[in-house]
């Protein structure tokens, strides 16, 4: 029997170099001859990434393909993704991936060797790379490959290009081809079977590929798009992931139900029909380029994933339209490669945790390829995860997974209830899913609550959930935030006196918007937030510069709004302890943004600290500062809702 202790003081195993140590990215997979490949990150390397290879045994070593200093990440729309592809070049196996520093794509052989420049160097007057790529295919013939090139010598363009493999393009940028017609954003390129065609999706501002896409097919005629046919999509239709069924036949994703549903378009005939309709979700937000949600079995079957809280994986039978599910113990599923009965998958499991599973498709028996967390604590140190439903005040819905304390048979006081913090997250474009995450275990298990919400304008529920945040950033978000707290003090399980809401990028807006308009909270932090509007869309990258057009209005046009909504106009309203945590080189949401509320909270004397990161982008990369950034936070809350934490309370200025 164990003695109560009060929340938040609980004696957890799980500290926060566990969190960082043990917590490792790993990215999607492919199958290269005989070895499995993938992306896996290195936080003991300043979060460096690189591509790591298996041989197809259980008891292989994995060897690492690229090694320091070159980090296997894209810059392509600042999120870059698809940073590396496996490419046979004359019979041999090699590695072709993009370079975080100068952004230049490079070769490496699978058996070593220092890695061969393809691309030109490209650094501009502020040493900023003006050629990035993403999305890696191979190309028309054996001597080249495609890509996404993010173009930003003569003003700012993005198409799709051939890079030779003789490295002939790294003096002579005039060895680059353009193969496409350049449009604002560019995405999903896509070789036809044969090799005479090209898919692939784009769309212009101030759209964002969740509002709307156009799916383009054309001819090829040497190496280049002779014609341009636009077969689906437009500024309120999202078209994601094109794929070739056989040389006439595509399939690909489009919300014009209200859902992100499957579709096919015969190029013989013209013709376009549903392959499966129903209300759940078989795609997502397109944030990072080469993102995956279903995988060609062949031309009678597709493995798709689909949900609303989460996805699962099934086979949709093409001709029957009939979807048959494949049980698997996961909460989400992202197919990355299938070869015969074997698919590749990341996949969160929530007894494992993330990481990459190779599945069997004829038995569904699963092993795991690489894991994100590399040892597991004690399960009873571990949260369970309880998807809820609330309502605001006209009844709309709110979605949210609820994590409530736990550690073994431990308690708190007779009578007491435990602090709760709101976890929301980025995007705003973007979803919480069930997860195994020892960042909120941190917290449950020293007796602090945790609830993870989906307000509107979160994927995973239909487009008119989306689009609650139409124009209301600000306030629907905060809102319903809001109505999940009021909801878990209802019944019974927080203390109404304890909440505290936390969230990083377009998740701290969120936190400084509720903090200056509600009375809800006793505490928050702001990771990388948003607090002034006017500063983000002038000071922010193209792939994000007109979103604030749909989440407030167009800008300046809509200026009086901007200020009406900004955190950072309302800081007087602020009347509880704030912590901001902040990265010196983050290009998405500029430092500024962080400081200037600093500086407000003290001239208006709020309780707070601000922590500047060198070194660190949009998100926490260094295991140092993941490791400070978590001991920071947990020390806040032990200052603020007094309670004794197994880090130091944090003084406040």
């Amino acid at each position: 029997m164990t003695t109560p202790l009060p929340y938040g003081s609980w004696p957890s195993p799980i500290t926060a170099e566990h969190v960082a140590a043990g917590t490792t990215p790993v990215g999607g997979g492919d199958f290269v001859g005989e070895e499995l490949w993938w992306l896996e990150g290195r936080p003991a390397e300043g979060g460096r990434l690189t591509v790591v290879a298996r041989g197809a045994g259980t008891d292989a070593a994995p060897r690492e393909l690229v090694a320091a200093p070159y980090n296997v990440r894209s810059r392509v729309n600042e999120y870059g993704g698809s940073s590396w592809a496996a490419i046979s070049v004359a019979g041999v196996r090699t590695l072709v991936f993009a370079n975080f520093a100068d952004q230049r794509l490079y070769l490496a052989v699978a058996h070593g060797g220092a890695p061969v420049p393809l691309t030109p160097e490209s650094a501009g007057e502020d040493g900023d790379p003006q050629l990035r790529f993403a999305e890696i295919i191979p190309g028309t013939n054996a001597g080249e490959v495609f890509t996404v090139c993010e173009d930003h010598r003569d003003g700012l363009r993005r198409y799709i290009v051939a890079i030779p493999l003789d490295g002939s393009a790294a003096e002579d940028a005039g060895k680059l081809r353009e193969v496409s017609p350049a449009s604002r954003f560019v995405a999903s390129p896509r070789l036809s079977p044969d090799g005479t065609k090209l898919s692939w999706i784009s769309w212009e501002h101030p759209q964002m590929p969740w509002d709307g896409t156009e799916l383009h097919v054309g001819d090829l005629v040497e190496g280049r798009v002779s014609t341009d046919s636009v077969l689906a999509g437009s500024a309120t239709e999202s078209v994601l992931q094109p794929e070739w069924l056989t040389d006439g036949n595509l399939v690909f994703v489009s919300d014009r139900s209200g859902w992100w549903n499957l579709y096919s378009h015969s190029l013989e005939t013209g013709e376009q029909r549903a392959l499966c309709t129903l209300e759940e979700e078989f795609a997502g937000p397109l944030w990072s380029l080469g993102q995956s949600w279903y995988k060609v079995e062949n031309e009678h079957s597709l493995l798709v994933t689909h949900g609303t809280h989460g996805t699962s994986l099934a086979r949709l039978d093409l001709a029957s339209g009939e979807l048959a599910e494949l049980e698997l113990p996961f909460t989400r599923v992202s197919p990355s490669a299938l070869r015969g009965n074997r698919l590749l998958a990341s996949a969160t499991s929530l007894v494992e945790g993330d990481g990459l599973r190779l599945i069997d498709m004829e038995t569904l028996g699963t092993e795991n390829v690489a894991l994100s967390l590399s040892a597991l604590p004690d399960p009873e140190a571990l949260p369970h995860a309880r998807a809820m439903e609330f309502a605001t005040a006209d009844g709309s819905p709110v979605y949210a997974h609820v994590y409530a304390p736990r550690l073994g048979e431990r308690t708190g006081p007779e009578g007491e209830k435990p602090p709760f913090v709101a976890f929301v997250h980025g995007g705003p474009t973007s979803q919480a899913f069930a997860q195994l995450s020892l960042s909120i275990a941190y917290y449950t298990s020293r007796g602090i609550g945790v609830v993870d919400v989906n307000y509107g304008g979160s994927t995973g529920f239909g487009r008119a959930y989306r689009e609650r945040l139409r124009g209301q950033w600000g306030i629907v978000d905060v809102q319903d935030t809001v109505a999940v707290m009021k909801g878990l003090v209802a019944a019974g399980l927080a203390d109404g006196n304890r909440l505290a809401i936390e969230g990083g990028s377009a998740g701290g807006w969120t936190v400084l918007s509720a903090l200056t308009d509600t009375e809800t909270f006793a505490a928050g932090i702001s990771r990388y937030g948003v607090s002034d509007l006017v500063g983000l869309v002038t000071d922010t990258h193209d792939f994000e510069s007109r979103y604030m057009d749909s989440l407030v209005g167009p800008y300046p046009e809509a200026a009086e709004l901007y200020a009406e909504r900004a955190p950072i106009n309302h800081v007087d309203d602020i009347s509880c302890p704030v912590l901001l945590l902040q990265g010196d080189e983050d290009k998405v949401v500029p430092p500024a943004q962080s400081q200037v509320v600093a500086d407000a909270l003290a001239a208006n004397g709020i309780p707070h600290a601000y922590v500047l990161y060198a070194g660190e982008q949009h998100g926490f990369r260094r295991m140092e500062n993941i490791i400070n950034a978590l001991e920071t936070s947990l020390g806040f809350y032990a200052t603020v809702f007094g309670f004794d934490a197994d880090v130091p309370s944090l003084e406040l200025s």
